[in-house]
């Protein structure tokens, strides 16, 4: 089984193209990194791209069709996903008056952190409908296993989405960081996150199937 070159050049310039281009998962790393550090948005990215993976599996093994034809299913993943984003919004302006007591960042449940960033885009049946879309027009019958072919573009698709999320990730630090961390400052982040969040969750929900 191979894929050909030419193709994989294709796939890579494309699927660099798509993970610059902004979107929810780098909306989410960059809000978890600016109120809550470099660490919670290197977590974030690496739960999003435990949570990719679940997809691509989906799309090689054609689960992911069970989305494509049937409405029930989508609407159901479809707001479940809203919801937990709405959830993790609400919490995070309702907590705001617990860091307040201490200018130190609070400590983190690394391994919550990065359970969110899986389950948010686990729940989010866009994704998986975009890599059943996407992936197939780089595989080739020639080639071999077209299931093993979208696994193997899948990784390497997730594999420089997780990278530039990651780079995301540090540089939202880095503006937070040059910001005074004063209380007054510290309430905005929270209310900011939380809004973003909801906001998230709200467009996720009103997104149409198609």
């Amino acid at each position: 089984m191979y894929i050909q070159f030419d193709q994989l050049l294709l796939f890579m310039a494309a699927g660099v193209l798509l993970n610059f281009t902004p979107g929810p998962d780098m909306i989410y790393v960059a809000t978890r990194s600016a109120s809550q550090g470099k660490k919670a948005g290197v977590l974030s990215a690496l739960g999003i791209g435990t949570g990719t993976m679940f997809h691509i599996i989906a799309a090689a093994l054609g689960l992911s069709t069970i989305l494509m034809y049937s409405a029930t299913a989508f609407e159901i993943i479809k707001w479940l996903g809203a919801g937990y984003l709405v959830y993790l919004g609400i919490k995070s302006i309702i907590d705001r008056n617990k860091e307040i007591d201490s200018l130190q960042p609070r400590n983190l449940s690394l391994s919550k952190v990065y359970f969110q960033g899986c389950l948010t885009n686990i729940l989010n049946p866009k994704v998986a409908l975009f890599f059943l879309a996407f992936l197939p027009q780089f595989t080739s019958p020639e080639s071999g296993s077209l299931s093993l072919q979208i696994i193997i573009l899948g990784m390497v698709f997730n594999t420089t989405g997780t990278i530039i999320n990651s780079i995301v990730a540090f540089i939202a630090d880095k503006i937070s960081g040059l910001i005074n961390r004063s209380s007054r400052i510290k309430k905005i982040q929270s209310w900011f996150t939380g809004t973003v969040f909801i906001g998230l969750g709200i467009s996720l929900a009103l997104s149409e199937e198609n």
